[in-house]
């Protein structure tokens, strides 16, 4: 499994968490375009995906959205249940309580 690290800059990964490093702010929005998220292709965009996903199940489940950042960089901060809850919601178009790989995809490149 590839790291985000060979797909992303590490300048940017700082730069994104920085912005998002008190509890309460995480935006994903302008956390995909800091991080250089939206401006990817999609393929790399579900490489990225199978970084997040720890458990390989092809889904990012709640549990593993909370600790979303720490894919990014092992001091990123754990999310907020309230945020975890917002970031689940906005992706989870089906409404089965997970992300897949092309409800990810849209999330990202969404405007």
């Amino acid at each position: 499994m590839a790291a985000l690290k060979d797909f992303l800059k590490a300048d940017d990964i700082q730069k994104a968490l920085d912005a998002v490093k008190a509890e309460g702010s995480f935006d994903h929005k302008k956390f995909f375009a800091l991080v250089g998220l939206k401006a990817m292709t999609p393929d790399n965009v579900k490489k990225v995906f199978q970084a997040i996903d720890a458990d390989q199940s092809g889904f990012i489940e709640e549990e593993e959205l909370k600790f979303v950042l720490k894919s990014f960089a092992e001091d990123g901060r754990d999310l907020t249940d309230t945020e975890t809850k917002a970031f689940l919601n906005a992706a989870d178009k089906d409404g089965d309580g997970k992300i897949g790989i092309d409800e990810f995809e849209v999330l990202v490149h969404e405007v």
